[in-house]
């Protein structure tokens, strides 16, 4: 048998015991571990040992669970509550600035966790209901909140680009650098989107009563200083780590330690938030680094076997495309496999794959990195099994139908279809910040 029939024959095998419904880190581990013992021998045992010691002498790899216990401590201690009450009041006198308070709140929880279901979680458990209860219209909110908890894992500090980073050995801090201009700009583009729509379509965003415009100003700056926490967590953490006092992993560190003190000092810190916050910190963590651990594994017998190099033959050579037409197909092969699998099992399954082929055509690793993680933001949201609208599915009120949900998304799609487009049609959109920190 071929090297080439065996990549095929790994690469199927893998998606079918997914499609089983099997953990991803056990499908991608067992093949992998498989086609390692079938090829090598017995020697092929020494395989997922050396990934394992790879990934346990990562040392940024710190900054995962210490991000996501952040993360938690500040949804679970209600300090995200008080965030979006702060921006429900300064925003209510806007048509539509609910909506925009949603996403300027999508944004700060993303911030703080990194992950696209907790900002998913507290949009649809908070905000939405709240949204629906002042007479927004359903269909447009349910958007807001997919579309503004998907910047989860492009806003620093995002996980998928620290798993990003250590499959494609790219540094993190520069990853993060180069997904921060992109994720605010998307940002700005669904907050643009909402308040134009809302002045053409006033009834889908009205403003909140008249009681809640006069509130004095004393009450605002109240809630100003309650919703301001998570930014000056934020910014503490970011802002040592751009001026250099600090090392990511020493961010990270802080990050976590403010936000217990925050809980701490708002008499929120009891013992059933601390139970749940470190239950829920240790199986994400415990996941994420069986599954970094699989992948790695995986793509070393796969880099073993010469598949990059059939790939890259075959787009190359044989069918003869330029460099931006395999880019795009590896592009849209993302939005295919995004209506079945979540970001982590993508990254995990192409990233072997693709990488190295980004490099041969001449591409940066960590510009693409940006372009993986937003057409996965895409994939998330487009029928009809996107990973997100199951999610919103789950979370929503009994009100909010799975049509009400599919249509809800287009909109938003063509947004981030747009800024895609963008950053692969400008670079330094993404790749400016991060030339400018590293050149210091």
């Amino acid at each position: 048998m071929s090297y080439e029939s065996i990549a095929i024959l790994m690469f199927s095998s893998m998606l079918l015991m997914l499609l089983t419904g099997q953990r991803v880190f056990g499908a991608i581990g067992f093949v992998s571990a498989a086609a390692a013992l079938m090829l090598y021998g017995q020697g092929a045992i020494e395989m997922p040992f050396n990934a394992a010691f790879k990934l346990f002498n990562w040392y940024p790899l710190l900054t995962l669970p210490l991000f996501i216990y952040m993360g938690y401590i500040l949804s679970e201690s209600g300090i995200a509550d008080d965030l979006y009450r702060m921006f429900h009041v300064w925003f209510g006198g806007l048509k539509g600035g609910l909506a925009v308070g949603t996403i300027g709140l999508m944004v700060v929880i993303s911030a703080m966790n990194g992950l696209s279901v907790a900002g998913m979680a507290i949009g649809a458990t908070i905000a939405l209901p709240e949204m629906l209860r002042r007479g927004y219209d359903k269909t447009m909110i349910t958007g807001v909140v997919q579309a503004g908890s998907s910047l989860g894992i492009l806003v620093p500090p995002s996980v998928v680009l620290v798993l990003y980073g250590m499959i494609a050995r790219q540094p993190v801090g520069k990853l993060w650098l180069a997904g921060a201009v992109p994720g605010l700009m998307m940002a700005a583009m669904f907050i643009i989107y909402i308040v134009i729509r809302c002045r053409i379509q006033p009834h889908l965003g009205p403003t909140v009563s008249e009681e809640e415009l006069k509130m004095p100003m004393v009450e605002k700056l109240k809630l100003l200083g309650a919703g301001i926490t998570p930014f000056l967590i934020f910014f503490t953490m970011t802002g040592l780590f751009v001026m250099g006092i600090t090392s990511l992993v020493e961010s990270s560190a802080v990050g976590a330690t403010a936000a217990t003190l925050a809980a701490l000092a708002k008499r929120r810190l009891t013992k059933q938030v601390m139970e749940e916050t470190m239950r829920k910190t240790l199986g994400i963590s415990c996941m994420f680094m069986w599954i970094i651990l699989a992948a790695l594994c995986f793509g070393a017998v796969f880099d073993g076997i010469g598949a990059v190099r059939a790939i890259e033959s075959l787009f190359i050579t044989k069918w003869d495309l330029t460099p931006w037409e395999v880019l795009i197909m590896m592009q849209l092969s993302y939005l295919v496999m995004g209506m079945f699998l979540d970001d982590t099992a993508m990254l995990v399954i192409v990233a072997p794959l693709y990488v190295p082929l980004v490099k041969v055509l001449g591409f940066d690793p960590v510009w693409y990195g940006v372009l993986y993680t937003i057409t996965c933001q895409i994939a998330y949201m487009t029928p009809p099994f996107g990973y997100n609208l199951f999610l919103m599915r789950a979370m929503a009120p009994k009100e909010i139908s799975l049509a009400d949900i599919y249509r809800s998304i287009i909109p938003f799609v063509m947004v981030m279809t747009l800024a895609l487009i963008l950053v692969m049609a400008f670079p330094q959109i993404a790749m400016w910040l991060p030339e400018q920190f590293y050149a210091r």
